[in-house]
């Protein structure tokens, strides 16, 4: 029988007693058991399905399976509820966020945090840009420290990036190249469909105005991202008009390449989604991991006595465990609506179970587990940390993108407009 998680039992586990946290879900399409469902796509040679296959061992058969949601998709699917959260006042984490929304042409995309970069804290976009004061991110007070931080050392990465404890990082675009820290992955989670059977997918087109795929398109002279069909009016390459190409290289000279003309009906066998017994996510927030950071300095970079560091290192290693949890949880909230006709369901109506793997093996304890619980779990977990001089602050570490670094995506968003990007060459 499964019972609330508190503050004191998983500090306990952390600190001796678990070697893991895990759980299993069930999940079923949300039309129901044997509804097709698409998986990610891969590149794969001529004629092969696109997706990744592979046979697995499960409860003790030999079953066909597919990657419905890799280990790096899940984590940035708990980095976006993290955010969710936090923008919600839900939660109270360090970010660092780059903003956007002053910058000339730009300001679309607002503002992209440390829980929106591939990279974490470690990210170029977060390396190009400034303080209030024009200084590069590297050359802050808070820069300088996470380039010296370490696994040895992480005292830095807890105080301004705590999810790149959790979700791993490594420093190789910073100061100190390739020789940069690495931050192991402390939490693992993947979904699988479990059975599968690979599917076919129809397409097609009638164009309601009859375009026929026979006329000729080309490069408009005036403007080479537009199109014309008069030969006085294209742009020209020894006396013969070029024709219109989108970059993808698709339909080329034809109305299809400006999205006009019928679609013959087609199958696709290779990326033409599955249906299978079910999905499983299964996730694995490793303890050792945990053990392995240790904060020897405080937050002005003097050395904690030991007496007093074991205490906090045990303490700021079960608060990044409560975030892990909470990520955990807030996702299982925010659904699993992983892309375009593969939106999952829990198969049971039943409430997150969270296990406790013991050191020594074998069935460990479980505990239910819900978003509201797993956000309070965390505000105490922090709360306890910062009574031993490990604070966090809500207000986000405040960045805007340099001037170089803005006029490269301006210049990359006008190659792309122009259809430039991959064209050339």
């Amino acid at each position: 029988m499964s019972k609330k998680l508190d503050l004191a039992t998983l500090s306990k586990a952390i600190a001796s007693n678990a070697c893991a946290i895990r759980t299993h879900v069930r999940l079923q399409p949300a039309g129901g058991q044997g509804d097709k469902i698409f998986p990610p796509t891969y590149a794969a040679e001529k004629g092969k399905i696109k997706y990744a296959l592979e046979t697995r061992r499960v409860d003790g058969e030999d079953r066909e399976t597919v990657l419905l949601d890799s280990v790096q998709s899940q984590a940035n699917r708990m980095e976006e509820c993290l955010f969710e959260a936090w923008e919600n006042g839900d939660i109270d984490i360090p970010v660092i966020n780059v903003d956007f929304s002053a910058e000339e042409g730009l300001a679309d995309l607002d503002r992209i945090s440390t829980l929106h970069a591939p990279h974490r804290i470690a990210d170029a976009l977060v390396r190009d840009s400034v303080d209030k004061d024009n200084t590069l991110f590297r050359d802050t007070d808070a820069g300088k420290a996470f380039t010296d931080a370490n696994p040895k050392n992480a005292t830095a990465v807890y105080r301004f990036c705590p999810t790149a404890l959790l979700f791993g990082v490594w420093d190789s675009t910073g100061p100190k190249g390739g020789m940069g820290s690495k931050f192991q992955r402390a939490i693992v989670s993947e979904i699988v469909g479990i059975g599968v059977k690979a599917g076919v997918k129809t397409s097609s087109r009638i164009d309601p105005a009859g375009i026929q795929a026979n006329v000729e398109v080309y490069k408009s002279k005036k403007n080479p991202a537009d199109w014309t069909i008069e030969k006085d009016l294209a742009q020209k390459k020894k006396e013969v008009p070029v024709p219109f190409v989108r970059s993808t290289g698709e339909g080329k000279g034809k109305p299809s390449a400006i999205n006009h003309s019928n679609i013959a009906p087609s199958i696709d066998s290779l990326a033409g989604g599955i249906t299978c017994d079910y999905a499983l996510q299964t996730t694995v927030l490793s303890v050792p991991a945990l053990r392995r950071l240790r904060f020897v300095t405080g937050y002005d970079a003097k050395p904690i006595e030991r007496p007093k560091r074991l205490e906090a290192e045990k303490a700021v290693r079960t608060t990044i465990a409560a975030l892990g949890i909470a990520a955990l949880a807030l996702q299982r909230q925010c659904g699993y609506d992983l892309r375009s006709r593969s939106l999952l369901v829990p198969e049971a109506a039943t409430p997150l179970q969270l296990e406790l793997v013991p050191i020594e093996g074998g069935e460990g304890t479980r505990y239910d587990m819900d978003a509201e619980s797993a956000c309070k779990l965390l505000a105490e977990a922090s709360a306890a940390a910062a009574k031993l001089g490990f604070t966090w602050e809500r207000e986000p570490l405040a960045l805007k993108p340099s001037a170089k670094l803005a006029a490269l995506i301006r210049e990359s968003r006008r190659l792309a407009a122009a259809g430039e990007a991959e064209e050339e060459g």
